[in-house]
């Protein structure tokens, strides 16, 4: 039952919010059924759509595993646009600085890169965190910004295209890059490319880590008590900085393979990180959540809003809506999704209570008694602590 309310809630909160874009459709004149066949059509219509779904699902389901990670170490990763453009940065300044290196080596090795730039950005909040009481969610967040003004100065200085500067642009862009680091293409004539596999398989790995593992063992009870982890031997605060510094390293990934999968094949930036993540650092946050921040359910709920970012355009180009609406619509989920978490949480709490309550009445027929109680007419909110003898 609490499966099916961790996955119902976050579900139903999504509907309620496609119900008030609904709404925002019909004040602007346009069909909600239109618009919502727009967004099923361009989000999984066809072959090119379900590739452009599965390519904005990517970093999604990167960043959203990485989360998971953290939430289950007890702490909360907000840096998931630093951790992506750090781990694009020093996967770039490989593919510039060994360009002619074949693929078999130059590949791994800008994705090993992404996994350690994106690594270290998510390294420095923990160990502020573990060893400095720095609270992470401030930590995470100003270490976006620090990282978005450290791309915006390479971009636009030591890693810029010379023909920029020679034409006198200068857009915060680099050269095009070895084709030998580029993600192949899996599907001939789409966007589809490897690194949408790679995300998968990194979650699954996530997943694999955190309950088939002693690390992942290490960290969840870090997470659950860290008092009683201490206890048994756990080194809590190392552990709090590998739980961020893995959460990142999957940024990281995310961010090398927006880079190496892209069709210009080269890093560029309008001057914020929206213009070079598209928003995938805080929209992964929101598909974790919506997956009950577990690795493997991050997976189908990252293609879900993967496909709402695509169709959402789709609908915009279809209805001839305002751009801002498409937007509007993602951040509407955004907050219904979000807000259902304390909801979710006060239904598992209910749920622990009856299933509490019911354990007691099976222990008293044990024991003889032969005395009914009907459940529903207890008041659960109040009586918490129930025992046998009270009943």
């Amino acid at each position: 039952m609490k499966r099916l309310v961790g996955a119902s809630v976050p579900l139903l909160a999504a509907l309620a919010a496609f119900a008030f874009g609904a709404i925002m459709l019909l004040a602007l004149g346009a069909s909600p059924f239109e618009g919502l066949k727009a967004i099923v059509d361009g989000a999984f219509g066809d072959g090119d759509a379900i590739a452009a779904t599965l390519v904005k699902a990517m970093p999604l389901i990167l960043v959203g595993a990485g989360i998971t990670i953290a939430f289950r170490a007890s702490v909360i990763n907000i840096g998931g646009e630093g951790q992506i453009v750090a781990g694009a940065l020093l996967s770039t300044s490989v593919a510039l600085a060994l360009p002619d290196l074949p693929a078999y080596i130059l590949m791994p090795a800008v994705l090993i890169a992404g996994l350690i730039g994106g690594g270290i950005a998510g390294a420095i909040p923990g160990a502020l965190k573990a060893y400095a009481s720095v609270n992470e969610i401030l930590s995470t967040i100003m270490l976006n910004i620090v990282m978005i003004q450290l791309m915006n100065y390479l971009l636009r200085g030591p890693m810029i295209d010379q023909a920029e500067i020679d034409a006198g642009t200068r857009v915060p862009t680099t050269r095009r890059l070895s084709d030998n680091a580029a993600m192949p293409d899996l599907v001939e004539g789409t966007r589809l490319h490897l690194g949408v596999p790679i995300a998968i398989v990194a979650a699954v790995i996530a997943y694999v880590i955190l309950w088939r593992t002693p690390l992942g063992f290490r960290l969840r009870a870090v997470g659950h008590s860290p008092e009683a982890a201490k206890t048994a031997g756990i080194k809590v605060k190392r552990h709090v900085t590998y739980a961020l510094a893995m959460s990142g390293s999957l940024g990281g990934l995310a961010g090398a393979l927006l880079v190496f999968g892209s069709e210009g094949q080269r890093m560029t930036t309008d001057g914020s990180s929206v213009g070079f993540t598209g928003s995938a650092g805080f929209n992964g946050i929101v598909a974790a959540l919506f997956g009950g921040l577990h690795p493997l359910w991050t997976i189908p709920s990252s293609i879900l809003f993967g496909g709402l970012l695509t169709g959402a355009t789709a609908m915009q180009r279809v209805l001839q809506v305002p751009a801002a609406l498409a937007i509007a619509l993602n951040g509407i989920v955004v907050v219904f999704v979000v807000s259902s978490g304390p909801v979710r949480d006060r239904i598992d709490a209910f749920l622990d209570r009856r299933a509490k309550l019911d354990q007691t009445l099976r222990d008293d027929v044990s024991d003889g008694s032969s005395k009914t109680v009907d459940l529903d007419q207890l008041d659960l909110d109040n009586q918490t602590n129930i025992t046998g003898a009270d009943l």
